[in-house]
């Protein structure tokens, strides 16, 4: 679902027209009260911000929008006649993912639209990674193993955070020791080992994701049995 708030009757009724027949569904709006009535009731997808409104400019609701938990990453492109640099500049200071001068060819609209909405459902589906009932959120710096909130060391997660990553892949300790320790001394292997078998105890039975490839390294799989 698109919302678009613009008050230009021509533009919006052009533009809604424009994006149903490209397969969106979409809600338009007129009045800064009407889309803040909409938001409280569904949340879109992305929403095209006229910044030249009654009532509200659109600044200031985009900077309310950023300002709440619930909207602070929803995608919003700007609309507005004004194209000088300071302009765009403030509107993306303010949070707007993408900014189009009137006047705007629909094509170009809708590609900056499928564009917005490519990047941001790339970086949701990348918010976490798992392998078998192992979940970590990178972001939240949080690791989930059966359902259960594990608590690591910064080493443990960043070796652990590492092969999830490149799960399938084999490392050799001195590989791991280099790219998670930053040091490369064949001596000090052991290390790897220990925070290995730390991360596996910690784990349960998610432990068993982290594989040793005898003679070799480890590597994490989606698998948790042998």
């Amino acid at each position: 679902m698109i919302y678009l708030l613009e008050d230009d009757a021509g533009i919006r009724n052009f533009v809604t027209y424009a994006l149903n027949n490209s397969g969106f569904d979409t809600e338009s709006f007129e009045q800064p009260s009407a889309f803040w009535k909409a938001m409280q009731e569904n949340k879109p997808d992305l929403v095209l911000l006229d910044i030249m409104l009654p009532e509200e400019d659109g600044l200031s609701i985009l900077r309310k929008m950023r300002s709440c938990t619930e909207t602070e990453k929803l995608p919003v492109i700007m609309l507005t006649a004004k194209d000088t640099e300071y302009d765009k500049v403030e509107g993306l200071d303010s949070g707007a993912d993408d900014y189009v001068s009137k006047p705007f060819g629909i094509m170009e609209l809708l590609s900056r639209i499928k564009a917005l909405l490519r990047r941001t459902t790339d970086t949701a589906e990348k918010n976490f990674l798992s392998a078998g009932n192992l979940v970590i959120y990178p972001s939240k710096h949080e690791v989930i193993a059966d359902g259960i909130k594990i608590s690591l060391t910064l080493k443990e997660y960043e070796l652990l955070l590492w092969l999830v990553k490149n799960k399938g892949e084999v490392y050799s300790r001195d590989t791991l020791l280099q790219k998670i320790w930053g040091y490369d001394f064949s001596g000090e292997s052991r290390t790897v080992d220990v925070h290995i078998r730390t991360l596996r105890s910690k784990l349960g039975k998610c432990g068993e994701i982290i594989k040793t490839i005898r003679g070799v390294g480890y590597k994490a799989e989606d698998s948790e049995s042998d």
